[in-house]
C-alpha cells in the first residue's frame, strides 16, 4: 500500500503535534545553551519521562539517535 503524504501532512499540522515540536525544540535549544552546539552535533535531546513538554532540565538527556531510538516504544 502506498504512503497517503497529503493526509500525513495533514496529521502534522493539528495544534497538539505543532505544540509538541515547539516545546521538543526548545529542549533542543536549552541544552545548547548548556552545553554547546557541538555536544549535540549528530545526537538527540531525549526526554527522560517521554513528556514532549517537560522541558525540566533534570528530564533532558544528550543522546545519540541510535540510544533515543531503542528507548522509544514499540509502535503497531
Amino acid at each position: 500500500m502506498a504512503r497517503d503524504y497529503n493526509k500525513e501532512y495533514k496529521a502534522s499540522r493539528t495544534p497538539e503535534r505543532r505544540q509538541d515540536n515547539i516545546m521538543r525544540q526548545r529542549a533542543r535549544r536549552l541544552m545548547i545553551k548548556e552545553h554547546g552546539a557541538s555536544a549535540l552535533k549528530g545526537k538527540e535531546v531525549d526526554h527522560k519521562n517521554m513528556n514532549a513538554s517537560d522541558n525540566r532540565r533534570t528530564n533532558l538527556q544528550i543522546l545519540s539517535k541510535a540510544a533515543n531510538r531503542r528507548k522509544q516504544p514499540k509502535r503497531s
